[in-house]
């Protein structure tokens, strides 16, 4: 693709760009933002990552552009270049956000299992733990609450069967109900204690 190359009116191909970038040429690397800059924020979007994440995988990937500018080969194609500079870093943060909400949902799952269990806490903790649970099991609908109460707070731990019998539904919908429902709860809760 030629590109205008406005300092001395002449039409530059990509290759011609990253010749003047590499020799410092500021307006030659401010041509190829410019030309790609649409296309790169893009992709982090298409994603669903947020305007401020595609923002930092824009910058991130430009840097890496500017770093890489002497391992380029001859007629390379920036487009496909950048765009899959681009899915890589928006795959990394959704898999970094992944791993972050598996986390929070551990830790939510720890608490509800440790709540009704008096070792690591002292009574004041238990209390505050147990008062921080309540105030969001107040919050659910009654299926929700039910089920959670049910999976972490029976004493004799039912198998999901026994749950699915108690709450009148199929054995299949207990797990994805219940990851829905801590979902809600972590919602309502917001930061653990």
């Amino acid at each position: 693709m030629l590109v205008k190359y406005h300092t001395c009116n002449m039409y530059l191909t990509d290759d011609d760009l990253i010749q003047a970038c590499r020799k410092g040429d500021s307006h030659a690397w401010e041509i190829v933002v410019d030309k790609y800059k649409r296309l790169v924020f893009s992709i982090p979007l298409n994603y669903g990552l947020s305007r401020e994440d595609a923002a930092d995988i824009t910058q991130i990937t430009f840097t890496i552009l500017f770093e890489s500018l002497d391992q380029l080969y001859p007629n390379a194609r920036l487009a496909p270049w950048l765009a899959t500079v681009a899915r890589r870093h928006s795959w990394r943060m959704l898999e970094r956000y992944r791993r972050e909400h598996t986390n929070d949902d551990e830790a939510l799952e720890h608490n509800l299992t440790n709540s009704i269990d008096h070792a690591g806490y002292d009574d004041l903790e238990r209390g505050e733990k147990l008062a921080w649970l309540d105030k969001g099991f107040s919050q659910l609908d009654e299926r929700c609450a039910r089920l959670l109460l049910l999976l972490y707070f029976s004493p004799n731990k039912p198998t999901y069967a026994e749950v699915a019998a108690e709450l009148n539904m199929p054995v299949s919908s207990v797990s994805p109900i219940r990851a829905r429902c801590l979902k809600k709860l972590k919602k309502v809760l917001g930061k653990r204690p």
